[in-house]
């Protein structure tokens, strides 16, 4: 058995989207890639996604009567909850800022809030991307047991991944401490919404580690007029159309 031991007991939290349960009355599975023909579930539906009434359709136990047979999410649930405080730390001292200093600015996009995206492990440190409604960026922390608080602000470091290498800018701030980023969007205005922004911030963290997308020329300009012509021709007839995985992953490329 993976995942935790006992009744389920309505803990969403500590079950993934995958994972396969099994009532401890009569151990009845319910797998979320066959559904539940009995009360019309379609496959795909996770357990934590169904009704509040759904019971065994073997011995009609309730839902908090199941536990966990074999859960293959259940790495990533432990990661996201590892990465929680430290993602809500960065959003907590960003959106301080937005608040404190930002929200008059003119440049400032209003349909946006500040969301940390796609965070997950790297090289055992957090990885992932900071929304705001000025910028988008491309945030590593440091790992557990190290200490980044004397970073120099503005200093720049060469990271490379799968797709290419990035420059980051060193920084600190408040109690987050040390912290390096990678700017892929700045101003915000053309993203219309904050459900469209996160969905690039989730394509950034899939292409960032797909060789396919490393760039194919290592001249700064040259990336950023193609980002920009990307972000035009999305802007103007589609508002809501995603600039492209390339656009987005060398948009902080050696600039």
């Amino acid at each position: 058995m993976s995942g935790f031991e006992g009744s389920y007991l309505g803990a969403n939290d500590k079950i993934s989207p995958l994972a396969v349960m099994e009532c401890k009355i009569c151990w009845t599975p319910y797998d979320p890639a066959e559904g539940d023909d009995t009360r019309q579930i379609d496959e795909g539906t996770p357990f934590a996604a169904l009704p509040g009434d759904w019971s065994c359709p073997n011995c009609g136990a309730p839902k908090e009567q199941f536990i966990v047979q074999d859960d293959p999410g259940a790495g990533a649930v432990l990661e996201a909850q590892r990465l929680a405080p430290l993602t809500a730390q960065l959003e907590d001292e960003f959106t301080e800022i937005w608040h404190g200093k930002m929200r008059d600015v003119p440049m400032v996009n209003k349909a946006l809030r500040v969301e940390a995206a796609g965070f997950r492990y790297w090289q055992d440190r957090p990885l992932g991307v900071l929304i705001s409604p000025w910028f988008m960026n491309l945030v590593l922390l440091p790992g557990e047991g190290e200490d980044w608080s004397g970073l120099e602000a503005g200093a720049k470091e060469v990271i490379a991944f799968p797709s290419g290498e990035y420059e980051f800018l060193h920084n600190t701030r408040g109690l987050l401490g040390g912290y390096k980023a990678c700017s892929l969007f700045s101003p915000m205005g053309d993203f219309p919404s904050q459900a469209h922004a996160a969905e690039v911030a989730r394509a950034v963290m899939v292409a960032l580690f797909q060789e396919e997308h490393r760039a194919e020329t290592d001249r700064s300009a040259d990336i950023r007029a193609a980002r920009e012509a990307e972000l035009a021709a999305a802007a103007a007839p589609e508002p809501e159309a995603e600039p492209s995985r390339r656009a987005v992953i060398t948009a902080g490329f050696g600039e």
